[in-house]
C-alpha cells in the first residue's frame, strides 16, 4: 500500500495509537495533535473526498465521531469539539480523514477569515437557488 492513509487505517504503519476500529474505519491519535486527544478517523478503503464514500462507511465514520466526541468530552472536559475534514488539494494525507479536536477557550485555534473575500454574503439567495437546482438534478 503506497497511500499513507491506507497504511494507517489498516494498521500497517508502526507505532499507531489506535483508539477504536471496526471492519470499515480506524480511529487513531494524531501524531501532531493540536490539543490532547486530537483524533483522526480514517476509512480502511481508500477515498480522497467525502462524496466518494459509500453509505455504510459514511455512517460508520459518523457513529465513531459521536462515540469519540463523547469520550473526549468525558476525559478532557473541553469547551467544545471541532469536527473537520479537508478535501481535494487541501487533503494533505490524500486519504479521507476526519479530525476530532478538543477545543478550549483561548487555545488560539481559530476559524480564520479568507485572505481575499469575494462578497459571497451578498449573493446568498442566488447561491441557494443554484445549489437547490443542482440537488434536484443530481439526487
Amino acid at each position: 500500500m503506497e497511500c499513507l492513509g491506507c497504511r494507517i487505517a489498516n494498521g500497517i504503519e508502526p507505532n499507531l495509537n489506535i483508539l477504536f476500529e471496526n471492519e470499515l474505519i480506524t480511529c487513531v491519535l494524531d501524531i501532531a495533535p493540536f490539543n490532547e486527544g486530537h483524533t483522526l478517523i480514517l476509512p480502511k478503503k481508500h477515498y480522497l473526498d467525502v462524496d466518494e464514500i459509500d453509505q455504510e462507511t459514511a455512517y460508520s465514520i459518523m457513529d465513531a465521531t459521536k462515540m469519540i466526541s463523547t469520550v473526549l468530552k468525558c476525559v478532557y472536559k473541553p469547551d467544545g469539539i471541532r469536527v473537520s475534514q479537508d478535501g481535494g488539494k487541501f487533503n494533505d494525507l490524500t486519504h479521507y480523514h476526519m479530525h476530532l479536536i478538543p477545543r478550549y477557550e483561548g487555545d488560539g485555534f481559530t476559524w480564520g477569515e479568507p485572505l481575499h473575500p469575494d462578497g459571497a454574503e451578498n449573493r446568498l439567495p442566488q447561491t441557494k437557488e443554484i445549489i437547490i437546482k443542482v440537488i434536484s438534478e443530481l439526487f
